[in-house]
């Protein structure tokens, strides 16, 4: 069985040695937005989006009209709007995010939104969404 890798930590009174992982480590990319197919999820809605190790950036984009079911999922979410205004369902609330503003939700919260004009956005979600990477995310597939 191979030995932990292990870093001598000291100090003026003694010294001990420590684990350490076995980490991948970090790596800074630069990617260009267009360098990204957009993904056509139905006829009102497109997205593409970036994955870091605990985090995702999607940039999406939703035509006026578009409804975005009601969901939830175990990932925390911000969604700024760079252009538009989503009206959002959630907490029991009607809630409308205009060009330049952002809706914080939290774990768990079932939301919908709906376009009400053509709209860009920003959507950051930890951990990252496992079901848009593996194309599982069927309650946005189709005709909307």
């Amino acid at each position: 069985m191979a030995k932990p890798k292990t870093k001598r930590i000291s100090s003026k009174k003694k010294t001990r040695k420590v684990a350490t992982k076995n980490v991948a480590k970090a790596v800074a990319k630069h990617i260009p937005w267009d360098s990204i197919e957009l993904e056509d999820l139905n006829p009102l809605l497109q997205r593409h989006f970036v994955v870091g190790q605990n985090i995702m950036l999607a940039r999406v984009l939703l035509k006026k009209g578009c409804i975005v079911p009601e969901h939830s999922h175990h990932n925390e979410q911000i969604t700024y709007v760079l252009e538009g205004a989503l009206k959002f369902w959630i907490d029991g609330k009607e809630i409308v995010v205009n060009t330049g503003e952002v809706l914080t939700i939290p774990q768990h919260m079932p939301h919908k939104a709906e376009a009400l004009v053509d709209t860009l956005d920003l959507d950051i979600f930890n951990p990252p969404r496992a079901d848009w990477i593996d194309k599982t995310d069927n309650y946005l597939r189709g005709k909307k």
